[in-house]
């Protein structure tokens, strides 16, 4: 006997892209997704620190979300949330981001972002352990 599911249960996507526009009244998202991976964030990045943080936890080979923001902005931020000790690795124009503990546990980046596309990774300590979290962006 197949079960049958309810025509009102939703889903929660999980490991978006995201399109952003300077100005737009829909700069506010939110993206989830699991953390973790086999990779040291440090061997993705080549480095052990950036201006923003250290590059600590285990990441994928893939990024888990592409940020694609269609010109300058002058203030966005970018927060995770999760119950779990959590990391944040950004490649993008310019270069690479770390963090560790932007707000407690929780990794974040806040600054001028450049037009371009963004790879983002989140981490955790433990080689190949996976915690939900949400990504919170939203201009400052």
């Amino acid at each position: 006997m197949t079960p049958v599911l309810s025509q009102d249960l939703q889903l929660t996507p999980i490991f978006e892209d995201v399109n952003l526009y300077p100005k737009s009244p829909q700069n506010r998202m939110i993206i989830r997704g699991l953390s973790g991976g086999p990779i040291s964030a440090k061997e993705t990045t080549g480095r052990e620190n950036t201006v923003t943080g250290p590059c600590v936890g285990f990441i994928d080979k893939k990024p888990d979300h592409r940020l694609i923001l269609n010109g300058f902005f002058e203030s966005l931020k970018l927060e995770v949330k999760s119950s779990e000790d959590t990391t944040l690795v950004i490649r993008g124009p310019g270069g690479s981001w770390c963090n560790d503990d932007f707000e407690g546990k929780n990794p974040g980046i806040t600054g001028q972002w450049f037009s371009g596309t963004y790879e983002i990774w989140i981490g955790s300590y433990q080689r190949n352990k996976y915690y939900p979290y949400v990504i919170k962006i939203s201009p400052e």
